[in-house]
């Protein structure tokens, strides 16, 4: 059996556009856009609307954001942050997007943005700024991939003796640093296909990948110089007969959410703390039970936190009625739901509950909980666990808050109403008028 090749991926996830590592991202780019503009006014943060996180192991932000003209001109020695929106008939707007590094003691910089401005008046202009030397993490799914992944797939294939030809499978991570071109890291896996190489002098739309093929795992390294050619160029694959072949694992990442099934047994403890915290919080007259679970992870802490996302609906159980909601409650299909996702709860910790005996109250479980909280672990006791804060004497779950959820994470709250723009507003002069003259 071949040793395996453990590969390491990017962990992204999609973040609240109101983080405060995002506006401090944002401010950098939208600093660095103002810096570059020799003329004309400075631009203003209207709001933040997409913004996704990478870590491997670098931070990088991909953000979007929007951005309206304002009334301090770029040679004013003011930053962004001191000026007011522009008139909004004479005022330009925008959109950029752009991926920017946080680098030690909280440093951001700028590796990539584009701006497309459109002017009060004239044809939309568009901005574009590389960091030279500057590495940075792109799409997998970037069009700028594609030549070198092309002249990467013949390479392999004419360079090796394997007897049938391979196709791409799944571009895994992609880098790319400005020079006098551009330098490329492409992680990806390949697959054999059906064609083999003495009848095929190289992959076609007749080639089909093998259910039971060879697989194979390959970074390259490709230097793209000003002509849009491959100047240079190293590969190095690993090659998985499929008689000994199991899928490639991905290094476990300590700490990051994981994608769980829906109907998972470990979800039944905290949906249960979740419909009851709603119950009692929620003034309603009837109970509310969970219908549907749409999505869960969990995340490895010092202990376990679940983030769930489920549609609760009423049912014809009212308060009056009956002390708590029991399997035997219906959902009223005339009812109203509630659809739960975070942000807008804390995700609950499991911890391990001793049985209780029958007639065992909700205040008595809370109680026996209370007392079995762990000490606080010392500054050497297991080093691998992030940072995490932990209160002696706490609950071993955070209280879910109100529902519903008052507002999704992205877009983010606009930086000033618009309303502060002051628009002009045109005053017409009304001729006098006599109340005889409507008589007649």
């Amino acid at each position: 059996m071949l040793p395996l090749s453990i590969t390491q991926e990017y962990h992204s996830q999609e973040i609240d556009c109101n983080d405060e590592d995002v506006f401090k991202a944002v401010d950098a780019a939208l600093k660095k856009y103002n810096d570059r503009n020799q003329s004309g006014n400075q631009f203003v943060l209207y709001r933040i609307t997409e913004v996704t996180k990478t870590e491997n192991p670098d931070i990088f932000y991909s953000l979007k954001y929007q951005i309206k003209e304002g009334d301090c001109p770029v040679q004013s020695g003011k930053t962004w942050q001191d000026c007011d929106y522009k008139d909004s008939e004479q005022a330009a707007t925008g959109e950029c997007t752009a991926t920017v590094g946080k680098r030690k003691k909280m440093k951001f910089s700028v590796a990539t943005q584009t701006c497309q401005i459109t002017p009060a008046e004239g044809s939309v202009v568009t901005s574009q700024y590389d960091c030279l030397g500057c590495v940075h993490p792109i799409s997998t799914a970037s069009p700028d991939l594609e030549p070198v992944l092309r002249y990467a797939i013949q390479y392999f294939n004419n360079d090796t003796d394997h007897s049938h030809l391979f196709a791409l499978k799944e571009v895994k991570r992609a880098e790319r640093q400005v020079v006098a071109g551009w330098n490329y890291k492409i992680t990806y896996s390949i697959e054999q296909t059906n064609c083999s190489k003495e009848n095929f002098l190289s992959l076609t739309p007749d080639c089909k990948s093998l259910l039971n093929g060879d697989i194979g795992e390959c970074t390259d390294n490709a230097y793209m110089d000003i002509q849009l050619r491959i100047a240079s160029f190293s590969q190095k694959c690993d090659i998985y007969p499929a008689e000994d072949s199991v899928p490639l694992p991905t290094m476990i990442c300590a700490g990051c959410p994981k994608d769980i099934p829906v109907d998972s047994p470990e979800l039944e403890e905290p949906l249960t703390h979740s419909i009851a915290k709603l119950n009692a919080e929620n003034n309603g007259t009837f109970y509310f039970k969970i219908d549907t679970v749409s999505k869960a992870t969990a995340q490895v802490v010092a202990g376990t936190k679940f983030h769930i996302e489920f549609m609760a609906r009423e049912t014809t159980c009212s308060k009056e009625n009956n002390e708590e909601l029991t399997e035997s409650c219906e959902i009223n299909k005339f009812g109203t739901s509630m659809l739960k996702r975070p942000p807008g709860f804390s995700p609950f910790r499991s911890v391990q509950v001793e049985k209780t005996k029958e007639g065992t109250t909700d205040s008595d479980l809370i109680a026996a909980m209370m007392t079995n909280v762990p000490p606080t672990p010392t500054e050497n006791d297991d080093a691998w666990i992030p940072d995490i804060q932990i209160e002696p004497n706490s609950l071993s779950f955070n209280l879910i808050s109100d529902f519903p959820e008052s507002s999704p994470k992205c877009p983010g709250r606009p930086w000033k109403p618009v309303n502060e723009m002051n628009p002009t507003v045109e005053m017409k002069k009304i001729p006098d008028f006599d109340l005889s003259d409507a008589l007649y």
